[in-house]
């Protein structure tokens, strides 16, 4: 104790032990004040900094997997989070989905919203937010409406790469070991532009590896028979074919009906699956491998994973099938409040950095993505970005 100077005994005149007094004080008053001012400075400043990030999604009845996706990020971050729907008849009530938008961007702590899917309606009901919001961050993710449009309102579009996917899955076909490639498809479907031109591109892929590309006709789900006549006929076709063909035999259908009977029956056959029409972990492989997900694991996607993965490797078939590491729409939601945080706490050069929204979706989808720019007659939309996935590899889960 004796080396501390205010315990020990001072042996100096009065007057200067007052004075060293008088010292300390003043230092002790400029000390507090100090702190004081840092305090409220650092206040002021997490005031200024605050916000909060809106998100509108599809209703667990129109699509459960971007709801879950939002509650995700709610549970990750709290109350930066607000969330809205919009609603299930959403091509018949587009009212509500302008009025349930705005309603969002009517909170001034709300400084970026963003929308997946951009259903009919989305255009509107930005253009309302625009008119007392004009500096808001707007993310719009799988657009239902016309192209040129929705790229002309939001700050950034995010869409599946689908015509492009003609090259992509042929490329997985051929890496899991393909040396036939069977395209089921209808007279309906083949009639919508994107999803020809997609098969163009499939069959000269396919001559490009030296697959050869089949053309399956299946009936239409829509048609006399139903989903039921569909699947019926999936269920029963690709064992002729893998009879016929053999098992290095890749099977691609264009529409979800057939999803499930067509991987049940792979699965069965020993035959390629390389991924759904539309791509996720979702999408008809739990219920074609006999999967329930619990309600506490309803968006964990890693547990999903895993327990393909499992049934896939008892089956002798995780090398034969395979799928995008994350459904399209949960990605966009993610990686579109991961970048909206990222803009609005000045880690972007600007709305449109698209660096900086490549590697989050990179970390997001915990794989290569590859991304391109929306080009129409009406040239190139730098910030509409078609999106491409790599692939999971079940034997690495």
């Amino acid at each position: 104790m004796q080396n501390n100077p205010l315990a020990a005994k001072d042996e100096r005149p009065n007057k200067q032990a007052k004075g060293g007094t008088v010292v300390l004080k003043k230092i002790l008053v400029i000390a507090v004040m100090l702190a004081l001012v840092l305090n409220l400075t650092a206040c002021s400043e997490k005031v200024d900094d605050s916000y909060k990030i809106g998100v509108m999604t599809g209703t667990a009845v129109q699509n459960e997997e971007e709801l879950r996706a939002a509650e995700n990020a709610q549970a990750k971050y709290g109350d930066i989070i607000t969330m809205t729907t919009y609603p299930a008849k959403f091509t018949t009530e587009t009212e509500t989905t302008i009025s349930n938008l705005t309603a969002l961007a009517a909170d001034p702590q709300v400084k970026a919203l963003v929308i997946v899917q951009a259903v009919v309606g989305t255009a509107a009901a930005i253009d309302k937010v625009r008119a007392t919001r004009p500096d808001m961050l707007i993310i719009a993710g799988t657009p239902g409406e016309d192209r040129d449009l929705i790229a002309g309102k939001a700050d950034i579009v995010l869409q599946t790469n689908d015509i492009e996917r003609g090259v992509n899955i042929v490329e997985q076909a051929h890496k899991m070991g393909a040396k036939k490639f069977v395209h089921y498809s209808f007279a309906r479907h083949m009639s919508v532009q994107n999803l020809y031109d997609r098969r163009v591109l499939m069959e000269e892929t396919c001559n490009e590896l030296g697959i050869e590309f089949i053309l399956a006709d299946a009936p239409d789900p829509t048609a006399e028979g139903g989903t039921a006549a569909t699947q019926q006929f999936i269920m029963e076709d690709i064992p002729r074919k893998v009879d016929e063909h053999g098992k290095d035999t890749a099977f691609f259908g264009t529409n979800c009906a057939m999803m499930e009977a067509m991987i049940k029956q792979t699965i069965a056959t020993g035959a390629i699956f390389p991924v759904q029409c539309c791509p996720s972990p979702y999408h008809a492989l739990p219920g074609a491998l006999g999967i329930s997900i619990p309600d506490d694991k309803k968006g964990d996607v890693d547990y999903a994973m895993q327990q393909i993965a499992a049934k896939l490797e008892e089956a002798g078939m995780a090398g034969r099938v395979s799928t995008w590491p994350v459904p399209v729409n949960m990605l966009y939601v993610e990686a579109g409040v991961e970048y909206a945080k990222a803009y609005l706490d000045g880690k972007t050069d600007g709305k449109n950095d698209s660096a900086v929204l490549e590697q989050i979706l990179k970390d997001c989808a915990g794989g290569a993505v590859y991304l391109s720019n929306l080009t129409t007659d009406k040239g190139t939309y730098e910030n509409y970005y078609l999106f491409l996935s790599d692939y999971v590899n079940f034997e690495e889960i």
